[in-house]
């Protein structure tokens, strides 16, 4: 896994700009992942080429999406990690906090950060619509994250409001997914966003193409959102 890990960086020009050893901790990541993976759900990829290309390097490409360098980032609904633990061990500097809903998840994120040596890194379990609402959360973060597969609507609602001022929403989404922006345009711009140029960037070695779409937080979000989760599967802003 580490080979093609090493390969799949080179080929994304990562090569220079992440630390000694990060392939080696990227490879154990998803040997703990799909070792674990026997007897709990985190991932429908279950083979070293796929967890190193579809979930490691798909991660890495965030790299060009934006500065991490010494920021704050939160993943949402981080699930097995991804891509947030990733970013962490890519780039130090970066502060990193997976948010989850599932307790034992997130119990076995916070191991693997311990068994990995990390520092500036935790799992919090919570609900993102719950957890916005706390004091410290909301319009503190230069950058959230979120791999799920909600619509985009669903994903600004929950993820728009811990962004602070100037920060951005880094939505990983597939390149079919114009429809679905322009179907959001109302709801980012309710919630304080403003959506950029989508990046497009294709795996190494997986033969497929995915998109990332940048949305900057242009003012704070507005009292009231996100609401509760079942209003806003409801009635989509």
């Amino acid at each position: 896994m580490r080979e093609l890990i090493e390969a799949g960086l080179a080929q994304l020009g990562l090569s220079g700009r992440v630390p000694p050893g990060a392939a080696d901790a990227l490879a154990e990541y998803g040997r703990l992942m799909l070792e674990k993976n026997q007897v709990m759900n985190l991932t429908a990829i279950r083979d070293e080429a796929g967890v190193a290309r579809l979930h490691m390097l798909d991660s890495a490409a965030l790299l060009h999406c934006g500065e991490f360098e010494g920021k704050k980032l939160l993943d949402v609904g981080s699930g097995a990690g991804l891509p947030g633990l990733p970013l962490k061990i890519l780039v130090p500097s970066l502060d990193v906090t997976l948010l989850d809903s599932l307790g034992k998840r997130v119990d076995w994120l916070n191991q693997v950060g311990a068994q990995l040596g990390l520092t500036g890194f935790r799992a919090v379990h919570a609900r993102a619509e719950e957890q916005a609402l706390v004091k410290g959360w909301r319009d503190s973060f230069d950058v959230v994250t979120a791999r799920a597969v909600a619509e985009l609507r669903l994903l600004c609602e929950l993820c728009l409001p811990f962004v602070k001022v100037g920060g951005v929403f880094l939505a990983m989404k597939s390149v079919d997914s114009g429809a679905e922006l322009e179907a959001a345009e109302r709801c980012i711009e309710l919630l304080g966003g403003r959506a950029e140029p989508p990046v497009d960037y294709e795996v190494p070695g997986a033969g497929v193409t995915h998109r990332v779409i940048p949305i900057r937080k242009a003012a704070p979000t507005r009292k009231g959102y996100p609401r509760r989760w079942a209003k806003i599967q409801k009635d989509p802003l």
